[in-house]
């Protein structure tokens, strides 16, 4: 059935769906939003979102949808994101928060709190049946992100960083540095290997800098085979883009990985953001390991 048409407002209006295991972060995120100029609502049913989204509206709006509520199902939501998505005056995001197990159980321990589906069992019951329901919904999410190793700040950077562009340029672009001893992050698009590279870490000058340092970029584009696997990917990338805007994307991901993740690969996330902005392309970076590494230090500060 076609979706009755909304309130015609005088630009589009900016829609951020939250949803994902509990635990995983979404009153941050909702917070995160609701400081950048959203209006936020929690546990909204599914039921009352096309109402709500009938009356003119102020400003953006954020809701998280979740199992928590008794309206909630899998195929409502999914059905409600299609009928969202074919929308022309709505921009719209499904973002889905996930960590792992382990993490989720950890912060119901912390926290003390019972699980919204495991009221009378312990918090590993509630996690393992929200684990069965919401794979179809992180497939169907246009914006994935892990909240494994997110501070509540770190959270608020990356939701500023997402959400705080104009509406008339949806398609984000996200490069992010890490180790592959570590894993490739959750929910890249693409990912690229620079291990090939002569490493900077056996360069004792070297070693205690990252690849934000002008030294450490300039000993890791020295490398002969440096310019021309960047010139490929930065090509690519470019090319893929106009494309990406056109079939609907809000977001392309990409992944840049070496060794470590503090050198070769920050530094080609470094230039590859910064070629992308000049290019007008709306660009955030994160670099994993320089993040995991300035958290530690400041847990040990803190000691």
């Amino acid at each position: 059935m076609t979706p009755e048409p909304l309130h015609q407002p005088a630009q589009p209006t900016r829609l951020v769906l939250v949803t994902g295991p509990s635990g995983a972060g979404r009153s941050t995120a909702l917070n995160a939003l609701e400081d950048i100029g959203f209006e936020a609502i929690d546990n909204m049913p599914i039921s009352l979102v096309r109402p709500l989204l009938a009356a003119p509206l102020e400003r953006p709006l954020a809701l998280v949808l979740d199992p928590r509520n008794r309206d909630f199902s899998v195929d409502a939501l999914l059905a409600l994101v299609a009928d969202l998505a074919a929308l022309p005056e709505v921009i719209f995001d499904l973002v889905y928060l996930e960590c792992s197990v382990p993490t989720l159980i950890r912060r119901y321990s912390e926290t003390r709190r019972r699980h919204p589906l495991s009221a009378e069992g312990t918090a590993a019951t509630g996690i393992a049946q929200e684990a069965q329901l919401l794979p179809a919904v992180r497939a169907r999410a246009d914006v994935l992100l892990d909240t494994e190793e997110l501070t509540p700040h770190d959270l608020r950077a990356r939701r500023r960083a997402l959400f705080s562009e104009p509406l008339a340029q949806p398609l984000r672009v996200q490069i992010e540095s890490f180790s592959y001893r570590r894993g490739i992050p959750v929910g890249v698009d693409l990912v690229f290997d620079w291990r090939f590279l002569g490493n900077p870490h056996w360069q004792a000058e070297l070693r205690q800098l990252d690849g934000r340092y002008p030294r450490v970029a300039e000993f890791v584009g020295a490398d002969p085979r440096y310019d021309g696997f960047f010139q490929r990917i930065l090509g690519l990338v470019e090319y893929m883009l106009p494309a990406c805007t056109q079939e609907g994307k809000s977001q392309l991901t990409i992944g840049l990985g070496c060794t470590g993740g503090q050198h070769r690969s920050v530094a080609t996330a470094e230039k590859l953001a910064n070629a992308l902005a000049q290019g007008q392309w709306h660009v955030s970076k994160r670099h994993r390991e320089l993040e995991r590494i300035a958290a530690q230090a400041a847990g040990a500060e803190n000691v």
